[in-house]
């Protein structure tokens, strides 16, 4: 058996070695600032391959139906992660709506684009590269920006004149309709006809063939977000001839940021990064 032992030590350090060789370096950043509003900084952190340029860069939206919910729960990416596959990854968290009516959520997502164009030179990013991936409340904000962009949304928080657009989005468990949603109401904008805000914010309203690529991931027995939502959402994307795919199961839930949609999100964007 001892003669085993430096055999078993030679194959371990060669599995090293390869495991080395095909992980990049990665530098991560917690807590960093991307916006400001009356005061308040909005906080994100950020994980990237050290080396390479022009890089595709994601950022992750969180859920917890607008009022709950961080940049490092299971409703976010992990940034080190992604950062091993390639990605300037950033995961934000934006003002809560019990502190913050809505659209302050929306905006801080918007500023958080905003942001990562005003920066993408710092961080060798592709700003024709930049992706989205929501869950929950999240999804449903990626999905707005895919379908109006800063719509009627003052712009607050900073980087004014940058741009704000993206290359494509990732809805998981996303909401597209919020007056038919039963935590629909906890968007309620000041000085506004609920009703006709949340038709506003709604991304179902609002599909035409300039929405960006959408990637929509739900499942029949979600009991947060009703699967006729995301059924309805594929469908107005195909009768508007957006390129998509509806990836639909039956029994994973209220999904999280899960292997299953890791898997699903890095082949739509391998999809979207085949096309120029």
């Amino acid at each position: 058996m001892k003669k085993l032992v430096p055999i078993v030590l030679a194959l371990l350090c060669v599995s090293g070695v390869a495991a080395a060789q095909t992980s990049p370096s990665v530098t991560s950043k917690q807590d960093v600032i991307y916006g400001r509003v009356e005061g308040s900084a909005l906080l994100a952190d950020l994980a990237y391959p050290d080396g390479g340029d022009r890089l595709p860069a994601i950022i992750s939206v969180h859920g917890g139906r607008w009022r709950a919910g961080n940049r490092t729960d299971a409703s976010s990416i992990k940034v080190a992660q992604w950062a091993a596959f390639g990605f300037f990854a950033m995961s934000i968290d934006y003002r809560l709506v019990g502190g913050s009516p809505a659209p302050a959520p929306y905006q801080d997502v918007l500023c958080a684009i905003r942001w990562l164009h005003a920066h993408a030179a710092e961080y060798r990013v592709d700003p024709d590269r930049i992706y989205l991936i929501g869950q929950s409340a999240g999804g449903h904000m990626v999905s707005l920006v895919a379908t109006i962009g800063d719509g009627p949304y003052k712009r607050v928080g900073g980087w004014d004149t940058a741009r704000s657009d993206v290359r494509a989005v990732i809805s998981v468990a996303g909401a597209y309709d919020l007056n038919t949603l039963s935590w629909g109401n906890l968007w309620t904008p000041v000085n506004e006809e609920v009703e006709a805000a949340r038709r506003a914010a709604s991304p179902l309203a609002h599909v035409t063939s300039r929405t960006m690529p959408t990637l929509v991931i739900h499942s029949d027995d979600d009991k947060s977000v009703p699967i006729q939502q995301a059924v309805d959402m594929a469908q107005a994307l195909q009768k508007a001839g957006v390129t998509h795919r509806f990836v639909h199961y039956t029994d994973k839930g209220h999904m999280g940021i899960t292997d299953d949609v890791i898997r699903e999100a890095r082949a739509f964007i391998a999809e979207q990064e085949k096309k120029k």
